[in-house]
This record gives structure tokens, sequence and C-alpha cells, in this order.
């Protein structure tokens, strides 16, 4: 018997607020062929949206970094620094509002509070607009972090709840790779702006106006075909729901609770792998800070306004190429999260460390160097499906969320303020910061999955416990008692130790 036997013989008197939603559910045989023709189903009916719904959102954020370049910078009077807050509130406003985010994503349905964030984040982006000073530009980008904090963390929720732990991480990379789509797209929109000749209105405001009207469509068709989760998706039936959480079954973190558990909540915050992550996510989030520079930087290699403006879509190739790259290493039972996401990052490093070295003279080598540091956008995606991969309980996976999102904002909020203007155009500092943070990721990477191994070496030597195979428990609407899966009692990675990390 194991140390946690006797945690699970008092099991039979849960109530049935304190269990998964799926636990009401009647099991189902599920077939491997049926299994598959289901993935395929789920993926052609929330892939597609949660892929735009990235595009627009990463799209909508980066319009700061492409108005630089058509004429924000001037036409609202903004010093360098000035700019930079701008950038960096967002991510402060982002953490701030990071928690009470996450727990509106647990209480109310997850599609559904998307999208009101959403329409809101539209809105609020066709208000810049009609901004032309620092302070009504500080006020926006603030709302704008406020709204942007629900995307992210509801779609790790929701990719947890319909998919297996193995096929997270490719998920995560689809719906992630978008952003790359959206440097794109941002680029061609804003080569095309550039050559608007209206009077009194910019060729930035005519970006905020265009991408914010293309959000604003998009919140519309996520509020009504979005599902909020596998137990109540429209385009499944009784039986496939039922199957749906058959399929997912060997995650061990079942579907969602909408009750938060305080003693989950403290042993997210008392278990040391949370700090780790935080490390991970802070320090792999500085390079980051290109999002808003790369306009300025690939300018100060020596390339006009037109030029800079579709040499940026470049990026967007880049960063697809290596997300794909990564999620696909990643996958690979040979290579694993950790391996995958360190071996992204040498290229990454090489390319920081030849921007700052190489003569500035030679500005396609400095162009060719810093496309090499995109690279280092992939182990954080790589990193994001593992989050979602390693923790159960849905309180506690929720306050995770939070807690490395947070640390996700303030890496990107505080690496802003180290392109300072006496530092160009080579910015040494900058890149020499670069290279460290992405180093460090690495390293954290690979403590990381030294520490889950070793757990699931522990627990494989502990053996399986037959006592723990399952509970009783009581339905509210009834009060008849059934059998219910371990998989169903909303139990933490660490209460239920038949759970195994993905490495």
């Amino acid at each position: 018997m194991t140390p946690h036997s006797h945690e699970r013989k008092h099991a039979e008197s849960l109530d049935a607020r304190d269990v998964d939603v799926a636990a009401t559910l009647e099991p189902v045989t599920l077939s491997s062929e049926e299994a598959r023709s289901l993935r395929r189903k789920i993926d052609w009916h929330i892939m597609p949206f949660m892929c735009i719904m990235y595009l627009i959102t990463f799209m909508d954020k980066t319009t700061l970094g492409e108005a630089a370049v058509l004429g924000i910078l001037d036409d609202a009077n903004l010093t360098a620094n000035q700019y930079n807050w701008l950038g960096t509130i967002f991510y402060f406003s982002y953490l701030l509002f990071q928690y009470p985010q996450n727990l509106a994503l647990q209480r109310f349905p997850v599609g559904k509070w998307m999208s009101i964030n959403i329409f809101l984040w539209s809105v609020i982006l066709c208000c810049h607009a009609a901004c032309k000073s620092f302070g009504a530009l500080f006020a926006v980008r603030f709302l704008l972090g406020v709204c942007e904090g629900a995307i992210t963390p509801g779609f790790m929720i929701v990719t947890s709840m319909f998919y297996t732990r193995e096929e997270q991480t490719l998920r995560v990379g689809y719906w992630f790779l978008m952003n790359g789509v959206a440097v794109i797209v941002l680029g061609f929109i804003s080569f095309g702006v550039l050559h608007t000749n209206t009077f009194n209105f910019m060729p930035w405001q005519w970006l905020m106006i265009i991408t914010g009207t293309f959000t604003l469509v998009t919140a519309v068709l996520f509020l009504f075909l979005f599902p909020d989760s596998p137990t109540s998706a429209w385009f499944l039936s009784a039986e496939e729901r039922a199957q749906a959480v058959q399929r997912i079954r060997v995650n061990q973190t079942g579907v969602e609770n909408k009750h938060f558990k305080y003693p989950q909540f403290m042993e997210t915050v008392k278990d040391p792998k949370t700090w780790l992550l935080v490390f991970i996510a802070g320090a792999a989030n500085v390079v980051n800070s290109l999002t808003n520079q790369r306009q300025l930087i690939v300018s100060q290699f020596g390339f006009n306004a037109i030029q800079t403006t579709l040499l940026g879509c470049v990026d967007g190739v880049v960063e697809i190429l290596t997300i794909w790259l990564g999620v696909k290493l990643a996958s690979s039972k040979y290579i694993g999260r950790a391996y995958a996401g360190t071996l992204m990052y040498i290229p990454a490093i090489l390319g920081a460390i030849l921007v700052s070295l190489l003569p500035y003279s030679n500005k396609v080598g400095l162009l060719f160097s810093y496309w090499i540091c995109i690279f280092a956008i992939a182990p954080f995606t790589i990193f994001l499906g593992w989050v979602a991969s390693i923790t159960s309980g849905h309180t506690k996976r929720i306050t995770t969320n939070a807690i490395v999102l947070c640390a996700y904002a303030t890496g990107n909020a505080v690496s802003q303020f180290m392109w300072q203007a006496q530092y160009q155009p080579r910015n040494h500092i900058p890149w020499a910061i670069i290279t460290t943070t992405n180093f460090c990721s690495a390293l954290g990477l690979l403590l990381l999955r030294h520490i889950l191994a070793t757990e699931n070496t522990k627990r494989e030597l502990e053996g399986k416990d037959p006592e723990e195979e399952s509970v009783y428990v009581v339905r509210l609407e009834d009060g008849r008692e059934v059998n219910v899966d371990m998989t169903f009692l909303d139990l933490t990675d660490k209460e239920n130790r038949q759970f195994r990390y993905v490495l």
C-alpha cells in the first residue's frame, strides 16, 4: 500500500461538487478507429478557430511594432522611452489581471468568457486610432493587456480538455505558429496602408482600424461556434461527448471542475516545480521583446521603411518553420520536450552572438543573424504545451497557468527597457542579455526534465495500489451513488500517484 492509500479511502464521502464535470457521464467503449475519427472531428471544429484567433490576437498586440515605422512616433510625439513604456504597460496589465482572468475561466464557460474579452479587445484596438498622445495610448495599451490575459490560458485549458497529452504539444504548436502567420499578414497590411494618402488620418491609424475590425468579426463567430468543453460541445452528439471524455482518460487530468479548491492553490504555491516553471517562462520571454523592437532594429541595419516592412514578413516565415520543427521534435518519443527546446536554443544563441559581433557594415549578415535568433520562440511554444501536460487538478492547473503567464508577462515587460537609445545602433547590451537568458532557459528545461524523470521513477517503484482504482461519489441531481474512475476525482498530480509526467 502506498503512503497515499489512506487518502483514497476517505474519497467515498466526496460530493459531486468536488469531482470533475465528466464524472457524471456514463463510461463508454471506444475503439482506436472511433478515437481517430473523433479526433479529426474535434480538430476540424476547434483548431481553425484557435488558429485564427491566435493569429488575430498576436497581430493586434504587435500593431505597436508596425506602427513605429508607420508614423506613430512623430504623430503622437513619443520619445524612445515612452514607446518602450507602451510595450511594457501591456504586459504589466496582463500580469496584474492574469490570476483574475484564470479564476474567471474556471468559474464561467471558457469559450464564452474568451469571446467577451475578444470583443472588448477589438473595440479597444479601434480606439487606438483616436489616440494622439502618450497618455491616451498608455490607457488603451493597458486595457488591451487586461483582455489579452484570457486568451493563452483559455487556449491551454481547451487544449488539455480535448486532446491527449501526446497530442497537446503539436496542437499548441499549431495555434502558436499562427504568430508567424500574423507577422506576415500584418506586414502586408502595413505595406498597403503605407501607401495610403488620406487627409488627417495616418497609415498607423488605418492599421488599428483594419485589425480591430477583423477582431470584431472573429469575436462574434467565436461566441456562437467555439465550444466550452467536450461535455457540452455543440458539434458532438451525447455519445460522442462521452467518447471525447473517454479518449482523454489517459491524461489522468479529467476535463474541468468549476469550484475553486484552496488546498490545490496552496499545493501549487508550495510546489518547487511551479517556481522552476516561473524561471523558465521569465527567461524564455526576454527575447520576445523583439516583437515591438524588430522593426526599429532592422531599420537600424540600414533599410528604409518600405524595405523594413516587407522584410518583416520573413520574420513570420522563420517563426512558422522554427515552431513547426520544434513541436515535431518535441513530439518524438526519442527526443521529448526538454531536449527539443534545448536544440532550438542553440542556433538562437549563435544568432544573438553574431548580431552583436558582426561588422555593422555587413547589414545582410546582421539581418540573417537576427532571423536565426527567432529560433528562440520555439522553446516557449514547446514549454506551454508541456505545462498543460504535467499539471493535474483544475484549480492547480489554472493557478499554475496564471503564475507561469505572469512570469511570461514579466519577462516581456522588463525586457522592453533594455532597448535604450544609448545602446543604439549596435545594442550590445540587449543582445548579451538575450544570449544569457536563452542559455538559462535551456538549462531550466533540462533541470525540469531531470526532476520529472526522477519523480516518475519513484512512483514506478511504489507500485499500483488496488484500493486506488475507484471511489464512490454522490450525484447531486438524484442522490444516487456511482462508481467513478480516479481520473475524474479532480486530484492533483501530487495526489494521484498513478499520474506520470510526460518528458
